[in-house]
């Protein structure tokens, strides 16, 4: 289909979580509508991707990913032809699609899981699944002792049917585990790929993509040496190579959401016929922190050097706490189990890290990913207890305050209902008292904002990311590196003002020098030596 490219080498991707972008048609939960409606705003970023979360048919039991038909549009969200339009329409646009599919489970009300459980035990129709006998003298206790992939959850990962039967579910029990040894499941998977690459998507992000492949014994986790029972297991690789193969048909692109510590086993996905490039998260939870970020940027480029891919970068996603946030906390880093409510934060020290990391983010070689809502310096929200949904939260026994605080609606108009996102029924989660004042009629009018400069930095961007990193001499707590052509980007961390190194010219910088012309504490400048 045409000589491919590699445009994803560098893009700038933004991540759209749909039912929080835009609400189109009034009742509170954003949809298709909304996103073609915001289109225009997208273009004026400037970014060259749109990455979505899952909008196929779900009961919503894990915020979309439990997919009960990945060949239909969640009625919440749309129809598959207004999906084709969108696709469509960005494209015109310049930008390209990414779509979410989620491999290792399927939604309970999923037609096969439906129909394993009308079938009975030792049915074909249970082999796409893993089913077993429990252990224990009655078959009462679970099939092996395998831990939830929910951090903090104590609950088990098998479910027990009145049949006898359990069946493995890595996360909850609406979202039962695929087998990936059965070959039905495989061209399942791959004819999906095909739907969706006929459709004009240009890429497909892989959700939990190192937890496919399950020791055929489903033995309990020793911990001891040896392969693991569910993690990164070597037959992996043989069905990323396949899809691989599709993918070329049609120039698309794959991301992995793969969480590995060992790098030599993290890069073995990255092989160029396997998956083109990868989530980073080791910089996505690094700490504000000099050394440790250069540490992340240095290991980060070593373990994708070997195998020829590119990096990506991202500050935050539909998982994690907001930038502002955390950066305004004692703990800059992220860690699931250390969140916690009550955590206090800074805002406005948060805000101008954020902006500062913004610009160290989009001068680094690579793809960056932006996360809706980052460009405006949204903080973490603080959802009501009796209006939270994220299923972490309840696993967690109430202790863990989920993941709803960075999923809050975005606020588009300051002087409408809901910040503009909607214009009838109150969103599906509670906008703060504050929202309108990050409103993005608000942002779009004042030079200084977030958004702004979010906007100016994607623009100037490909000044900054053509050929390798260099790094430059710099005093303790200052990042100082060259790109191409001589621009540079330099980051003071330190607890005092930075002599900026020689330049002709300052192109952009995330907050004001102070009145010697030196970098403050906190701050980014983009400079053409």
């Amino acid at each position: 289909m045409g000589q491919p490219t590699e445009w994803w080498r560098s893009a700038v991707i933004y991540q759209v979580y749909v039912r929080s972008f835009a609400d189109g048609d009034g009742d509170g939960t954003g949809d298709l509508a909304g996103v073609r409606a915001r289109l225009p705003y997208l273009a004026e970023l400037g970014v060259d991707a749109l990455w979505f979360n899952p909008w196929y048919l779900s009961p919503m039991k894990d915020g979309g990913y439990d997919v009960a038909d990945y060949r239909a549009i969640d009625p919440a969200f749309g129809t598959l032809a207004e999906a084709e339009k969108l696709i469509a329409e960005a494209r015109e646009l310049g930008i390209r699609t990414i779509v979410d599919i989620v491999p290792n489970h399927v939604s309970d009300q999923h037609p096969w899981f439906r129909a394993a459980l009308d079938a009975g035990p030792g049915s074909p129709e249970r082999e796409l699944f893993h089913f077993r006998r429990g252990r224990g003298k009655h078959g009462e206790l679970p099939p092996n002792d395998w831990p939830s992939q929910f951090v903090g959850s104590a609950e088990p990962v098998w479910t027990r049917l009145p049949d006898g039967d359990w069946y493995l579910h890595l996360f909850t029990p609406q979202q039962p585990d695929l087998n990936w040894a059965h070959p039905a499941v495989r061209q399942e998977h791959e004819d999906i790929l095909r739907f969706w690459f006929e459709r004009g998507v240009a890429g497909v992000r892989i959700d939990s993509a190192a937890l496919l492949a399950k020791d055929p014994e489903l033995p309990d986790l020793s911990g001891g040496p040896g392969p693991h029972p569910f993690v990164d297991r070597d037959e992996l690789h043989d069905v990323y190579r396949s899809w691989r193969a599709v993918a070329d048909e049609y120039d698309a692109v794959f991301v992995g959401e793969v969480w590995l510590p060992d790098t030599e086993r993290f890069a073995r996905y990255l092989r160029p016929d396997e998956l083109h490039t990868a989530f980073n998260f080791s910089f996505l939870s690094c700490p504000w922190d000099a050394g440790l970020l250069r540490t992340s940027i240095d290991t980060t480029l070593a373990e994708h050097a070997p195998v020829g891919a590119p990096a990506t970068w991202v500050l935050c996603n539909h998982d994690v706490t907001r930038t502002v946030t955390r950066y305004g906390r004692d703990d800059t880093g992220f860690d699931f189990a250390a969140k916690a409510f009550g955590t206090p934060t800074d805002l406005a020290l948060g805000t101008r890290r954020a902006r500062a990391a913004a610009l160290l983010t989009l001068a680094l070689p690579g793809a960056v990913y932006v996360y809706q809502g980052e460009e405006l310096g949204l903080p973490e929200a603080d959802i009501p207890r009796d209006r939270i949904e994220d299923p972490m939260h309840f696993r967690s026994g109430g202790t863990d305050p989920g993941r709803d605080g960075c999923r809050v609606p975005l606020p588009w108009a300051a002087r409408t209902p809901h910040a503009g996102f909607g214009s009838h029924q109150e969103p599906w989660l509670p906008q703060p008292a504050d929202w309108a004042s990050y409103a993005v009629d608000r942002q779009s009018a004042d030079p200084a904002s977030m958004l702004s400069l979010y906007r100016e930095a994607i623009r100037i961007r490909p000044v900054l990311t053509d050929g390798p990193l260099t790094w430059l001499p710099a005093p303790e707590g200052v990042l100082a590196f060259a790109r191409a052509g001589g621009s540079l980007c330099v980051v003071n961390l330190a607890d005092t003002p930075a002599d900026l190194p020689e330049h002709t010219r300052l192109l952009l910088a995330s907050g004001p020098l102070d009145p010697e012309g030196r970098l403050p504490k906190d701050t980014a400048v983009w400079l053409l030596g």
